[in-house]
C-alpha cells in the first residue's frame, strides 16, 4: 500500500472513531443521565420531524414520546415499582421502541423476548426474567397460552393492539392514560448502572441466558452508531431486522433518532420487497446482519436494485464475497461491519471498509481499546498459560480468542453479566496478564493481522451461528431426544458451500419407535426455525471423550456427504419434514444455489 492510500486509510478510520468516541464520552456507570433522557431530549429537539413508520403508519418524534407516555403511566397504574421487569413479546411493530423507552421513564425494565421462541425456551425465558406481565401482539398471544405449563408463576398477558378483554385490553388501558411526561422524580436516584433491559443470548450450553443492560450499555449502542454511521436528520434508516437484537433494535434505532432521522421499520425481512420499500421510502441507510445480504445476492436481480439512494449499509457477519457484491452489483457505497455482543464488553469497528474485517485496533492507539487476543488451545477450549500461569497475547496473525478487560468504572469495559451469576462468572478470565485482572471471554475465536485489522474466524465450543442466531447445540440436542424414538443426540454445524455460518446437522440413535415424518413435526412444533437441524444422520452409536462428552470433530469433518458417509443423509424441507437427499439435491448445495 502506497502512503498516501494508507493517509486516507488512516484518516477514514481516525475520524469515524472521533465520532463515535465523541458521542459516547460522557457516559458512566454513575451518571444520572439515562437513555430516557437522551432520547426526551431527541423528541424536544426534532418533535415534529417523522421518527418511525411501520406498514402505513408514521410517527412523529413528539406521536413517540406520547405513546411512550402512556405507557409510563400505564406501567405506575400497575403498580409496577423501579427494577420490576415486564416482558415484550411481539414481533416488529410501530409501538416497539416506545414501549421500552416509556418503561424506562419509570425506571420499570423490559425484557424483550425473542418472537421465534416457543415452549420450553419460551416459558424459560419468561421466568428467568421474573415478569409477571407480558405483553403480546396477536401472532405471540397463542405462542404464550400454548407454553403455560412451563411458566413458574402467574403471568398476566396484555394484548397489544385491539381485540377483547382476554388477553387484557392494553389498547383500552392506554387511552386512559395521560400521554404527559411523568415525574422526573419516579426516577430520582436512578443511575445509568441501573439494568433498562434485559435481552437474550444462547450462549454456549443450555436454553437462552438473560443479559442485564444497563442504561450505560443502551447508551453505548445508540450513542455509538448516531457518531459511526455520520447519520444526520436527513437520514432514513431501513430495519427489517428483529428489534429484541442489540443490532437491529438499539444501533439502527440511535442512529436515526438521535441524529433527528428517521427509521422504516418491517415486521420482518423480505427479498421480494426489499428495494423496492427502499425506493418508495427514500432509505439512506440499512443495518444488516450476514445472513441478510446473502439472502439479497443469492436472489433474482430486481429492477429497483440499483434505483435507490442508499449510501452506507451497517451491521455485522458480512462476508468477503457478498461484502463486494453488495458494493458493486447494488451500488451501495460503504459498508461498515462492526464487532459486539449483547452483554459483552468489547466492541470495534471497521470503519475505513478493508474487506472482510470486522473491526481494527492499532496498536499504536495503545489503551484506547480494552481488548486483545489470548492464544488458545483447541482441544481443551481455553486460553494458553505460560509456565508462570499467565495468558499470552496471540501473536500476529495467529488464531486467538478475543477477549475485554473488565473496568466496572468504565461504561466501555464494564461488564453486566447474566440474571444468572454463575453463568457470569463463567464468562469472566481472571488472573490473565496480571495478578487479580479479570477479561470477559467472547467466545470468538479472531485473528489479527500487522495493521490491527480483527478477522473472525470461528466460535468456541459447541455453539454455531446460522441464520443470524447463536445456536446452542446442548439444547437442541436435549429437545431431540425428549422424541420417544430417539436415544442419543449429537448436534453440530458444518460448512456449507455459499452460506454464512454452520448448518445444524444432528447425528441420531434411534429405537424402533422412531418415525421421521413426526419427529419432523416435532422439531418444527419445539425449536425455532434457525434451531432446526437442516440434516439429519441415522447411526448405531455415539463416540464419547474420556469425560463422556459427545466427541463432534470426526462428525464435522465427514459433512453431509452421503457418499463421503456411506449412508443416507436426511434434508429438512421448508415444512419442517426431513426426506432422504437425493444426488441431484447434494449437487445443488455443493454449488450453493439451493437455499437452506
Amino acid at each position: 500500500m502506497n502512503i498516501y492510500k494508507r493517509l486516507v486509510r488512516d484518516w477514514r478510520f481516525l475520524s469515524g472513531l472521533a465520532r463515535t468516541l465523541g458521542r459516547i464520552r460522557s457516559i458512566g456507570p454513575s451518571s444520572p443521565n439515562l437513555i430516557c433522557d437522551d432520547l426526551e431530549a431527541a423528541v424536544s429537539r426534532w418533535r415534529d420531524r417523522p421518527a418511525i413508520t411501520f406498514a402505513d403508519q408514521t410517527l412523529t418524534y413528539g406521536q413517540m414520546d406520547a405513546l411512550a407516555n402512556r405507557y409510563a403511566h400505564w406501567a405506575l397504574a400497575q403498580g409496577f415499582k423501579r427494577g420490576d421487569t415486564v416482558a415484550l413479546f411481539s414481533l416488529n411493530r410501530i409501538d416497539y421502541v416506545s414501549i421500552w423507552y416509556g418503561l424506562s421513564k419509570v425506571g420499570v425494565v423490559t425484557a424483550l423476548i425473542n418472537n421465534q421462541l416457543t415452549g420450553q425456551a419460551l416459558g424459560h425465558c419468561l421466568n428467568i426474567s421474573g415478569a409477571s406481565h407480558v405483553l403480546v401482539d396477536p401472532f405471540a398471544a397463542p405462542i404464550l397460552e400454548a407454553a403455560r405449563g412451563e411458566l413458574a408463576g402467574s403471568v398476566t398477558a396484555w394484548r397489544l393492539g385491539t381485540g377483547g378483554t382476554e388477553p387484557a385490553d392494553l389498547a383500552h388501558a392506554l387511552s386512559q392514560m395521560s400521554d404527559l411526561p411523568p415525574t422526573r422524580a419516579v426516577r430520582a436516584g436512578m443511575t445509568a448502572a441501573d439494568t433498562a433491559l434485559l435481552m437474550f443470548t444462547s450462549g454456549t450450553t443450555g436454553l437462552p441466558k438473560a443479559a442485564k443492560v444497563k442504561h450505560s450499555r443502551v447508551q453505548l449502542y445508540m450513542r455509538g452508531f448516531a457518531g459511526a454511521t455520520g447519520a444526520g436528520r436527513e437520514d432514513r434508516i431501513y430495519i427489517a431486522l428483529p428489534l429484541y437484537h442489540a443490532t437491529g433494535g438499539l444501533c439502527g434505532v440511535g442512529a436515526a433518532l438521535l441524529n433527528g432521522g428517521s427509521l422504516l421499520i418491517r415486521e420482518r425481512f423480505s427479498t421480494a420487497t426489499f428495494w423496492s420499500d427502499l425506493v418508495a421510502e427514500q432509505c439512506t441507510m440499512f443495518v444488516y446482519i450476514g445472513e441478510l445480504c446473502r439472502y439479497l445476492v443469492n436472489s433474482p436481480v430486481d429492477p429497483k436494485e440499483q434505483s435507490h439512494k442508499v449510501r452506507l449499509a451497517f451491521g455485522n457477519g458480512m462476508v468477503p464475497d457478498v461484502w463486494v457484491q453488495v458494493e458493486t452489483r447494488f451500488q451501495v457505497p460503504r459498508v461498515l461491519e462492526f464487532y459486539g455482543s449483547t452483554e459483552g464488553n468489547v466492541s470495534m469497528f471497521n470503519f475505513d471498509g478493508q474487506l472482510g474485517a470486522i473491526g481494527r485496533a492499532p496498536r499504536w492507539l495503545g489503551r484506547t481499546f480494552n481488548f486483545t487476543l489470548a492464544q488458545f488451545d483447541v482441544e481443551t477450549e481455553q486460553p494458553v498459560r505460560s509456565s508462570g500461569g499467565y495468558c499470552l497475547e496471540a501473536r500476529v496473525d495467529q488464531v486467538g480468542e478475543c477477549i475485554g478487560r473488565i473496568e466496572s468504572d468504565n461504561a466501555r469495559a464494564d461488564f453486566s453479566g447474566y440474571v444468572d451469576t454463575t453463568a457470569s462468572e463463567k464468562k469472566i478470565l481472571r488472573n490473565v496478564f496480571a495478578p487479580g485482572d479479570a477479561w470477559f471471554r467472547t467466545g470468538d475465536l479472531m485473528r489479527r493481522d500487522g495493521d490491527g485489522y480483527f478477522f473472525f474466524v470461528d466460535r468456541v465450543g459447541d455453539t454455531f451461528r446460522w441464520k443470524g442466531e447463536n445456536v446452542s447445540t446442548g439444547e437442541v440436542a436435549q429437545r431431540l431426544q425428549a422424541d420417544p424414538g430417539v436415544i442419543e443426540a449429537n448436534v453440530y454445524g458444518v460448512k456449507v458451500p455459499g452460506a454464512d455460518g454452520r448448518a445444524g446437522m444432528a447425528a441420531l440413535v434411534v429405537d424402533d419407535r422412531f418415525d421421521l415424518s413426526s419427529f419432523g413435526q416435532r422439531v418444527g412444533r419445539d425449536l425455532p426455525a434457525y434451531a432446526q437441524p437442516v440434516f439429519l444422520r441415522l447411526i448405531s452409536g455415539l463416540a464419547v471423550t474420556g469425560t463422556f462428552k459427545h466427541r463432534k470433530v470426526d462428525l464435522v469433518a465427514q459433512g453431509f456427504d452421503p457418499e463421503a458417509i456411506g449412508s443416507p443423509v436426511y434434508v429438512r424441507s421448508p415444512d419442517a419434514s426431513y426426506h432422504e437427499m437425493t444426488p441431484a439435491e447434494l449437487a445443488e448445495i455443493r454449488a450453493g444455489h439451493k437455499r437452506l
